[in-house]
């Protein structure tokens, strides 16, 4: 058999975006998949959506875990359907997190705070009545034009380099810059954290919360990968990229939101904040598991697998024995997980969402069409698939009168579970098989 021209093509290896290493080494790959905060109108429907891959590579140098860009951000953040408000429990963590950080470097009126990628104000708004003056960066017109109505001060850019400079001639150096959940957004790493080294004032403090690439493998958290997130991050990767641009890497928090978050402190290199003994603490225990080499990243795709088709199955066992199921929430998250396992309107009659921006959409690829919360109390559906599964607690809580009619919630990750809320007090749920004949 003689191969045509087109065999012989071999596309070029795309290279890291940190150490610009060629990238060979697969970590998973989720197929083909819609932007995840692409939300389809009706009168868009029956147009055609573009799909691309969700295949993630791992660096055999640096060992940053990543998808390539695809698709730019410009595209991705021009009309961005998250606004952070809508989540009580993520709003109560901001608010916590100002109050802290404002007494821990004693932040007044004469300081400036920044945040990169500020959404609707959501945290900003909580250092107005500390007497702290703000700044918020936010990409998206459409949501930056909501924090700029509550009277926060919103500069709609992508942040880099460029701006930092900017900011800084125009006497605007900050002595905090926030960034919650927006590093692992960013294709050109290199750039943002070199424009934090740019804004940072000698003696200020940078802090930055992501998912933990350790709570992502190890919780099975494969829905935390969509276009929108370039990097799954690591302390030790963050130790790298501190050293590479200047910054010492001083402190690390662990927390649960977001299924397992760091929030990281960097410095100027130089200044006075001394090094927090468990950054070393967690980077060695990074390391013992397997961080520093490609086969500690091996077997998360098998994972995978396996739990696509142990939801599957609990699925179509329900639907077969009647059961009626619709979802909760819309999140970026839920549609990886809907179009990786090919979850439609078949089985899910409709999810619902708090956010006003989504109701009369239909879910990306999946077309789920999207209803106000109260939709679930007018079905009286028997099971609720909870997409955004990092909020399972805070949505059991504001939904568990569902109880009345004997309806069950089933959380995906990290594999398929039931909670009933007429017995939240009888310990673990059960598992998600159980809910078939229940």
């Amino acid at each position: 058999m003689t191969r045509s021209p087109a065999s012989d093509f071999t596309a070029p290896a795309p290279r890291c975006r940190i150490c610009e290493t060629p990238l060979r080494h697969s970590f998973v790959d989720l197929g083909m998949s819609p932007l995840c905060e692409s939300f389809v109108p009706p009168e868009r429907i029956d147009a055609m959506e573009p799909f691309y891959p969700l295949h993630v590579m791992v660096c055999d140098n640096c060992f940053l875990v990543q998808l390539r860009e695809y698709v730019s951000p410009e595209n991705i953040f021009d009309d961005y359907a998250y606004f952070s408000s809508y989540s009580t429990s993520w709003v109560a963590h901001a608010k916590a997190y100002c109050e802290m950080i404002a007494s821990r470097l004693e932040l007044g009126a004469g300081s400036l705070a920044v945040e990169l990628a500020s959404n609707d104000g959501y945290l900003l708004q909580h250092f107005g009545p500390l007497g702290i003056p703000v700044l918020g960066i936010e990409p998206s017109g459409n949501v930056a034009a909501v924090a700029i109505e509550k009277g926060i001060p919103t500069t709609v850019d992508f942040f880099g380099r460029r701006l930092a400079q900017q900011l800084v001639a125009e006497g605007q150096a900050a002595d905090l810059i926030v960034g919650n959940n927006v590093l692992a957004h960013v294709p050109d790493i290199n750039d943002f954290v070199g424009g934090i080294k740019i804004l940072l004032k000698p003696e200020g403090i940078a802090t930055l919360e992501f998912p933990h690439l350790e709570r992502l493998m190890a919780e099975n958290q494969f829905d935390t990968i969509y276009h929108e997130h370039f990097s799954y991050l690591s302390a030790i990767v963050i130790a790298r990229l501190a050293k590479m641009h200047g910054l010492a890497f001083v402190d690390v928090e662990e927390l649960p939101s977001h299924g397992g978050s760091l929030r990281i402190y960097l410095a100027q290199e130089g200044s006075s904040h001394p090094v927090n003994p468990r950054v070393e603490v967690l980077i060695a225990r990074e390391e013992r598991l397997g961080f520093r080499t490609i086969e500690g990243y091996a077997g998360f795709s098998e994972k995978v697998e396996r739990t696509k088709r142990e939801l599957l199955s609990f699925l179509i066992a329900a639907k077969n024995s009647g059961k009626r199921i619709c979802g909760y929430g819309a999140p970026g998250k839920g549609n990886t997980l809907l179009n990786y396992c090919g979850i439609g309107p078949d089985f899910l009659d409709f999810t619902v969402d708090r956010n006003p921006y989504k109701h009369g959409r239909v879910t990306p690829g999946t077309h789920i069409p999207i209803r106000p919360v109260e939709a679930i109390d007018e079905a009286k559906s028997d099971l609720i698939l909870i997409l955004p599964w990092n909020l399972t607690k805070e949505i059991v809580q504001q939904m568990r009168h569902v109880a009345d009619w004997g309806a069950k919630f089933v959380v995906p990750i990290p594999s398929a579970r039931v909670i009933d809320p007429a017995d939240l007090s009888s310990g673990a749920p059960a598992p998600a098989r159980a809910a078939v004949n229940s």
